[in-house]
């Protein structure tokens, strides 16, 4: 279905200009209106697949799962908020038990806010209390959100922090990017060099280890480009922090939730943290941020962190009713997860194959990355060809998300048919051949 840009979209997008602040809208017309899992309709009608999932959010189909609308619509009946910070209720309570079933046994205490950034916020001053230490780590390429504390961690792009620092109390080092290796190096005859850097440089010569309270890490790298380590270097990172009594903070807002084809991205790397923060897909839709810490940790002191919206009981009755449904269908969503995602990459690496842009292919589950270059051998990154590319697939029906320097992120809802997987990826080749000048 082609894309019709009719008036009424130029006139919303023309109010929105006048009125909103900027934030980040990737450069396509896209104004949705409704969906019924496999397809997303905007405000003239025009149909779409979705390749976005909204940013990772419905990973199990797009505003579909009667069971959470029904949810939603019983609690909104009953109360809406109940200020679970200052007083009791029991719904989130009873999540927060149900919660802690997917996690390890070792982890025990749950503290609820209503996103990413808040989530890792949370993370940062928990690390600090639980320490009594005050830097953190963090890596190149990372996104852990725009708050002021978050934003410190965040390292993916300079217009992120612009105007906004100093950043005094993050240091940050190079991520496993392995197809564009910081030290020049090859995986594995590297020798995990970005493991080694760490100890000999950061720890040795810019902070004593001792005043570190805890490392940032994502699984997969997000809005950094879909980066996908190597096992040695998340397990490297462990050590270190076991080393020097640093605390691992597993950033799984965009990997967890089943993406990578396991409710846990770091379970890929036979790796447990010490905290772990979530939001995006765990609300089924609705604004909601976890951060779950292992009993050892202990507890907070009173009025040392809280918000307002914590563990609001919409957001509460939306999660628990999307955790019991994956509960009920966990074998299935893993198994699509990662069924889906080899269909994906195998379609995206015969299309390397035939097409010059297209640098590099990675990915676990359905949390992949197509990473293009002007040039294979310099890996000048193609920017505006892969800003095409979307615009492109836009106009043919399929939504997408750009991610790091010049990275397509493919994140279809999990649940998506086999039929319309294959329908957007036909959409993404196309529009690959049309902007490649020497491909196939």
């Amino acid at each position: 279905m082609k894309f019709e840009h009719t008036k009424k979209i130029k006139d919303i997008i023309a109010r929105d200009k006048k009125v909103m602040l900027t934030t980040t809208r990737v450069g396509i017309p896209f104004i949705p209106s409704r969906a019924n899992g496999d397809h997303i309709y905007d405000v003239s009608g025009n149909e779409f697949i979705d390749f976005s999932s909204f940013i990772s959010v419905y990973n199990i189909r797009i505003n579909d799962n009667a069971h959470v609308r029904e949810a939603i619509t019983a609690q909104i009946n009953r109360l809406i908020h109940a200020s679970f910070t200052d007083f009791y209720a029991e719904e989130p309570v009873t999540f927060a038990e149900n919660l802690l079933t997917m996690f390890p046994k070792s982890f025990g205490k749950v503290f609820f806010s209503n996103s990413g950034t808040e989530a890792n916020e949370a993370a940062i001053k928990y690390s600090k209390l639980f320490t009594k230490r005050q830097y953190t780590l963090a890596f190149y390429g990372a996104f852990h959100g725009r708050t002021q504390g978050s934003l410190g961690l965040t390292s993916s792009m300079t217009i992120h922090r612009e105007k906004f620092g100093p950043f005094n109390s993050t240091i940050h080092v190079p991520y496993a990017y392995c197809y564009r290796c910081p030290f020049g190096k090859e995986y594995p005859s590297c020798g995990m060099a970005c493991v080694d850097y760490i100890k000999k440089y950061p720890l040795k010569k810019e902070v004593s280890p001792k005043e570190v309270a805890s490392i940032f890490i994502e699984p997969v790298q997000g809005e950094g480009g879909y980066i996908v380590p190597p096992k040695e270097f998340i397990q490297g990172v462990r050590e270190i922090a076991d080393d020097n009594g640093i605390l691992l903070v597993a950033d799984e807002v965009q990997s967890g939730y089943f993406r990578t084809g396991k409710f846990l991205g770091m379970s890929h790397f036979g790796v447990e943290p010490d905290i772990y923060t979530m939001a995006k897909a765990v609300g089924g839709g609705l604004p909601i941020g976890v951060t779950i810490t292992k009993s050892s940790l202990g507890d907070v002191p009173a009025g040392a962190h809280s918000n307002t919206f914590g563990g609001n009981l919409a957001s509460i009755a939306a999660a628990q009713a999307m955790l019991k449904y994956v509960k009920s269908n966990l074998r299935s969503i893993e198994e699509q997860a990662v069924s889906k995602g080899k269909t994906v990459m195998n379609r995206l690496n015969k299309m390397k194959d035939r097409y010059e842009l297209i640098g590099d292919v990675r990915g676990l589950g359905l949390m992949i990355g197509v990473e293009f270059v002007k040039d294979r051998k310099t890996k000048e990154p193609a920017r505006k060809e892969r800003d095409e590319i979307i615009t492109e697939s836009f106009n043919n029906g399929l939504v997408m998300l750009p991610a790091g320097e010049s990275t397509i992120r493919i994140i279809p809802p999990i649940t998506i048919s086999p039929k319309k997987l294959n329908e957007g990826l036909d959409i993404l080749e196309a529009a690959v051949a049309k902007i490649d000048k020497h491909g196939a």
